[in-house]
């Protein structure tokens, strides 16, 4: 069963544009929330990341898993496939 992946990302952001990459090309579907502009939607976000106001941040099953960097740290100690298939 494929896991419940959620991003939020702003649209020109390049770390953005690199943690979906990794995400398609794991094969993984995912539901993008682009919050260009949005500070509501940012604000929502903020929340459920534990205060983190960077982009991108990333959850899988409703679980906040970081941004770009940590969810290629992610893949590169070999976790990311398992948490993609939970």
């Amino acid at each position: 069963m494929a896991a419940n992946v959620e991003i939020y990302t702003w649209s020109t952001c390049p770390f953005c544009i690199r943690a979906k990459a990794l995400l398609s090309k794991k094969g993984a579907a995912f539901t993008e929330y682009c919050i260009d502009g949005d500070e509501a939607a940012r604000a929502k976000m903020a929340q459920r990341s534990q205060g983190r106001r960077s982009l991108p941040q990333v959850f899988i099953n409703d679980q906040h898993v970081g941004g770009c960097d940590d969810l290629h740290a992610l893949n590169a100690q070999g976790q990311l496939d398992a948490l993609l298939t939970q």
